[in-house]
């Protein structure tokens, strides 16, 4: 009698083999799956939108009263609260075989709330608005990255999430650039940002409508039920890698208020954060490609060290051109990092377990923000203003020794086998 647990496995195999030879037949857009183009469209115009919002709103809660740690707390409450949804719509989306839905609801809200912090006037308010904002991307995170690695063909994981990134901090680029305008012309006038915040969201949804197309799925190979055995013991033992690392990964909006207190007049700090996204958008698939050729692994490594390098120089560094350089540089991190931790974990999950997989993945980050932003603020606010920053460089370091233990592991077991 033949095993059904392996029979399940061979039937989940052929399918997903039938499904990427289809998409090797589909009509690509400048190189890529059609998937992959569209959702990198969609979250181009949604970063645009956020990051208007994002690159001011510390400046904006600081004049209407919030100190540095409620800065940090608010961020840290509105990512990790609402970062438990992200392992359910991952987990749910895998389960009904559909991506799309989650996405259009979760692009949806942000588009919503977008210019609602236009009339807030106390802390409080952006920390409601911010939490259900922050809700919208919890219920479409995963199921996006869901629908990207199972787009993916030939093996080009590091590439098709680097293409979404590049796009994704495309729009980090044109959002700060309208607002450093806004401030520029009539200075103060963080409203009127927000306002026109809601113009991009709105076209990222449209995105989604017309361009993305469902990846159908056979019901023999949907996921019925999550158990933790189901998944490798490495995927665990990376979230523990990436739990350390998150921990002294802050809210970058003290990187922001650094840069403020050393000399960056407010209206050039959306330009200074602009630094990070192009510096990203330039790397992000040459960084993605080479990881499909060398391991991510090693990418990651790099990435980890040049984090370190980074914290340590906000941690001692006082003028300006020096913080500039040190920008620069966390865009480098940032192209090394967060695509390549997705694809990584994309290429070590079986293909109806990857929303589920990547909605873990994004759960833990959001929650770890909690007591990373908490920390940092707290040191910042009642200790000293480089203390976050050294702890940011040490957590990193920690993460780079058992990310280089973690790859020989895996190569002595290889070579065992």
């Amino acid at each position: 009698m033949q095993n059904p647990i392996k029979s399940i496995s061979l039937l989940v195999k052929k399918a997903e083999l039938s499904y990427k030879k289809k998409l090797q037949k589909s009509k690509k857009i400048f190189g890529f799956n059609r998937n992959i183009f569209f959702s990198g469209l969609t979250s181009f115009f949604t970063d645009t939108a956020v990051k208007m919002v994002y690159s001011v709103m510390p400046m904006f809660l600081l004049s209407i009263g919030a100190s540095k740690t409620s800065l940090s707390l608010i961020e840290g409450i509105a990512e990790s609260t609402a970062s438990l949804l992200k392992a359910f719509s991952g987990f749910w989306s895998d389960k009904i075989g559909k991506n799309k839905p989650f996405m259009l609801f979760g692009y949806g809200l942000s588009a919503l709330i977008m210019p609602l912090y236009a009339f807030v006037y106390a802390p409080i308010h952006v920390l409601y608005l911010r939490f259900t904002e922050r809700v919208g991307k919890g219920i479409r995170t995963a199921p996006r990255d869901s629908l990207i690695a199972g787009s993916v063909t030939n093996k080009e994981t590091g590439k098709s999430f680097g293409i979404q990134k590049a796009m994704d901090n495309s729009g980090a680029i044109l959002g700060p650039l309208v607002a450093f305008a806004v401030l520029y012309f009539i200075p103060g006038n963080y409203r009127l940002i927000f306002i026109l915040a809601g113009i991009p969201s709105i076209l990222g949804i449209l995105v989604i409508i017309f361009g993305i197309k469902e990846a159908g799925k056979k019901p023999e190979t949907l996921l019925q039920k999550f158990r933790f055995k189901d998944f490798p013991k490495k995927y665990y033992l990376f979230l523990l890698i990436v739990f350390i690392f998150t921990l002294g990964n802050s809210t970058d909006a003290l990187l922001l208020v650094k840069a403020n207190e050393i000399g960056v007049k407010v209206a050039y700090i959306p330009l200074v954060y602009l630094i990070i996204s192009i510096v990203s958008v330039l790397l992000s698939v040459p960084v993605g490609s080479l990881s499909d050729k060398i391991g991510k692994e090693k990418i990651l490594l790099f990435g980890y060290l040049i984090y370190a390098t980074v914290y340590f120089g906000f941690g001692i560094s006082g003028n300006i051109t020096t913080i500039v350089i040190l920008f620069a540089l966390y865009g480098v991190y940032s192209a090394s990092t967060d695509g390549i931790q997705k694809a990584f974990i994309s290429d070590m999950i079986d293909g109806n377990k990857q929303g589920t997989a990547m909605g873990i993945y994004n759960g833990l980050l959001g929650i770890t923000l909690l007591p990373a932003s908490i920390i940092a603020g707290v040191l910042y606010d009642k200790v000293n203003s480089s203390l976050p920053f050294y702890f940011g460089a040490v957590t990193a370091i920690i993460s780079s020794i058992l990310l280089v233990l973690f790859i020989s592991f895996n190569v002595k077991k290889k070579t065992a086998e």
